[in-house]
Parts: structure tokens; C-alpha cells; sequence
């Protein structure tokens, strides 16, 4: 196939370059380097004994035929039993879509939503595959450059100020990839306000909110029905290679996305579906918060150590599992510092490259979903790397 047969819309979609730098980190590991993972978000616990046990159940009692495109009806009274006891709200079962992640969720919203030429606003920085969901469907992610004064996210005057006739909506993520920062309960609802006032829509990315260390758990959802939620079940329910995550929609919306889950996916996988409702078990649920506690415990390790190397973490993570630490003081190339980190010390960081235009060559970002013990060896290993940079 000749490439001038391919579609103009991959023009948009750049290379995930975090993705590029775990390839470079393999080759290093074939060549017998010990490399400590800091780059990539996954969680590195696994799924708990019950949600295991249900999938081996499932599949032995032949449970594995396609299923409603909108999830099993269990599944969704479970997520719809979740938000009633830990957020106090009352999200009607049929509100939600169960997906094959939540890049699908994440596809479906912007399938249903985004126009051609229509523009979306979102923070930069922030995760780069969001962007590329709006590309997709031939919208334009419109980035808006969000400093540490606004805790890496968009404010309602940033929406006020950059929205114009060719904008139709906002995609955020709170907290977010890359900087595990959340948009504040107030913040978020002057937000929606001023979206809702356009007649625009907005779209919150929730994957990590399980994942909220400081504050009562608050969802978007609690600003009325015409917000639309992503979630998955790999960040907190530590399952990113099963493929399960779902969208909570405004009631209207849901035969208009069951239509386009029917084309485009089927169902997500049945296996992982059975699965899931094992996750809200009293005994699951349980695994889960400790780990939460372990995310916590490793991050207030992080931080003061990534200042004690030199980096400066301008806003404090309040949930997932990143750092986004500004490294100015120590290089002008954050990509360049990255590539030196991993080849001289052994160490995946991510540089702002992905993430945004804004902080590009400021910033890394640092995943501490690794061990205590490899996050004190890096800490370790960068503390020789910078003392041998200085006496170079």
C-alpha cells in the first residue's frame, strides 16, 4: 500500500513517546542493564484473588458469549451501587455504558460529540491520547496553557476567555496524567457552569479518582446529568490489561452511544465483565484502599526526595500516582535529561514532550507505581548521576 492512500487524519495523531522510551529501555534490559521503571502508568499490583477467582468461574460455567453493548446489568447496578456508597449519589444503572476501557469510553464520547472542525478545550498539559481521541474524529483539541497557579487545569476564566463560535465543548481529567493534580470541587463547578451557559459539553476523565488522597471523594457527576464520566478499572481496580472501564452519560445520550458500541465494539469482554463486579466486594474493596494507602505513602517519599535532587514540584499530587516535577534548574532539555537519566543512571522518567507545547522542555514526569524499594534505588542512582554531572 503506498502511503499516499492513507488517511490525512493520521497527520494528527503524533507518536506516544513514553511508549518510545520503554523501547529504548528494553533494549538496555536485553543488553543486561537493570533498569527502575518510573515511565509508564500502571499500577504494579494485580488484580485480587476474588476478582481472579471470578473470572476462572466464568469462564469454567462457559460465561464468555458476547453481552449487551452497554455492559451486563450486574456490572452496571454494581458501579451504580459504588457511587451510592462512596460518593452518595444516585446514578441510575441505565445511565451507564460498560467499555473496553476507558480509551473506548473515551472514543465513544468524542464519536457521539465532536464534529469536524469543532474545537475542544482542554489543559496543557495534559494526557496526550485525549487529544488524539478529538483528532480522530477530525475535531481540534484546542491546548490551553495551564501553569502551576492553576494546578496544571483549566479554570472557568480560561473557558470564559478562549471559548469562541468554532468551540463545542471541554475534555477534562481530574485528578490527571501527568501531573496527579484534581481541578477543585468549586473550580469544577464554575466550569460547568460557564460550559453549560454555551450550550457546550463537557466530558471529565475520572479514571484516577479512586485515587484521591486528600479531601471527601467528589465526582463531576454531582453537577447534574449533562456531564459526561469516564472511568476504568485499571487505575484504582489495578486491571489495565483487561480492558474494562465505563461512561456515565446524560440519559438521551445512552441509545445514541449504545448505537455506535454496537458497530464499533460489540461489547467489551465478557470474561473481564464477570470479573469486574468481583472489584466492589467488601473483601476486594478492602485490598484496594490499602493499596491506596501504599500510592499515598510512596508519593510523600517522592516528592521531597525529587527536591532534595534538585527538581521542584510546584503543585503537590493529590491523587493517582505521578509526579510532575519542573527540572529547569537542572537541565534546559527536559527530553535530553530524560535520555541521559536512562542511559547513564537506569532510570524511565518522562519528559514533557507528550504532554503539551506549554511544558515541554520544563517538565518530567515521574510514575511512582513501583516499590518503595526501586523508588529509593532511583533516588539513589539520580543523586550519583547529578554529582557526576556537577563534577564533569
Amino acid at each position: 500500500m503506498s502511503l499516499n492512500q492513507l488517511a490525512s487524519r493520521l497527520n494528527n495523531i503524533a507518536p506516544f513517546h513514553v511508549m518510545e522510551l520503554a523501547k529504548k529501555a528494553a533494549v538496555l534490559e536485553q543488553q543486561g542493564r537493570h533498569i527502575i521503571h518510573m515511565g509508564i502508568g500502571e499500577p504494579d499490583f494485580t488484580a485480587p484473588p476474588a476478582v481472579v477467582e471470578a473470572a476462572t468461574r466464568a469462564m469454567a460455567d462457559g460465561k464468555m458469549q458476547y453481552t449487551s453493548a452497554t455492559g451486563l446489568p450486574q456490572l452496571r447496578q454494581a458501579i451504580s451501587e459504588h457511587y451510592r456508597s462512596v460518593y452518595g449519589l444516585e446514578i441510575a444503572p441505565e445511565r451507564i455504558v460498560v467499555t473496553a476501557g476507558a480509551s473506548a469510553a473515551l472514543l465513544l464520547a468524542c464519536a457521539a460529540l465532536v464534529e469536524k472542525g469543532a474545537q475542544v478545550l482542554m489543559p496543557d498539559p495534559s494526557y496526550p491520547c485525549n487529544r488524539h481521541f478529538v483528532a480522530a474524529f477530525e475535531g481540534q483539541a484546542r491546548l490551553i496553557a495551564s501553569g502551576p497557579e492553576h494546578r496544571f487545569q483549566l479554570s472557568a476564566q480560561m473557558v470564559r476567555e478562549h471559548w469562541d463560535a468554532e468551540t463545542r465543548g471541554v475534555l477534562l481529567a481530574s485528578p490527571s496524567n501527568p501531573t496527579g493534580t484534581s481541578i477543585l470541587p468549586d473550580e469544577l463547578r464554575a466550569i460547568v457552569a460557564e460550559v453549560r451557559a454555551r450550550g457546550g459539553f463537557t466530558i471529565v476523565d475520572e479514571i484516577y479518582q479512586g485515587l484521591s488522597y486528600e479531601g471527601a471523594p467528589f465526582s463531576a457527576l454531582s453537577l447534574g446529568e449533562d456531564v459526561v464520566v469516564i472511568n476504568s478499572f485499571s487505575k484504582y481496580f489495578n486491571m489495565t490489561g483487561w480492558r474494562l472501564g465505563w461512561l456515565v452519560l446524560p440519559p438521551a445520550l445512552v441509545p445514541q452511544v449504545e448505537k455506535l458500541a454496537q458497530n464499533l465494539f460489540i461489547c467489551a469482554s465478557s470474561i473481564a465483565q464477570h470479573a469486574g463486579m468481583a472489584c466492589f466486594a467488601p473483601e476486594s474493596i478492602a485490598i484496594y484502599e490499602e493499596r491506596k494507602a501504599e500510592f499515598k505513602r510512596r508519593r510523600d517519599y517522592i516528592v521531597p526526595a525529587l527536591e532534595s535532587l534538585g527538581f521542584k514540584v510546584p503543585v503537590v499530587p493529590d491523587g493517582a500516582f505521578y509526579v510532575y516535577a519542573d527540572c529547569s534548574a537542572l537541565s534546559d532539555d527536559a527530553d535530553r535529561l530524560t535520555l541521559d537519566m536512562l542511559n547513564e543512571a537506569g532510570v524511565v522518567l518522562v519528559p514533557g514532550l507528550d504532554f503539551g507545547p506549554f511544558t515541554a522542555r520544563r517538565y518530567i514526569r515521574l510514575s511512582y507505581a513501583t516499590s518503595m524499594e526501586n523508588l529509593q534505588e532511583a533516588v539513589a542512582r539520580l543523586g550519583a548521576f547529578f554529582a557526576n554531572r556537577k563534577a564533569a
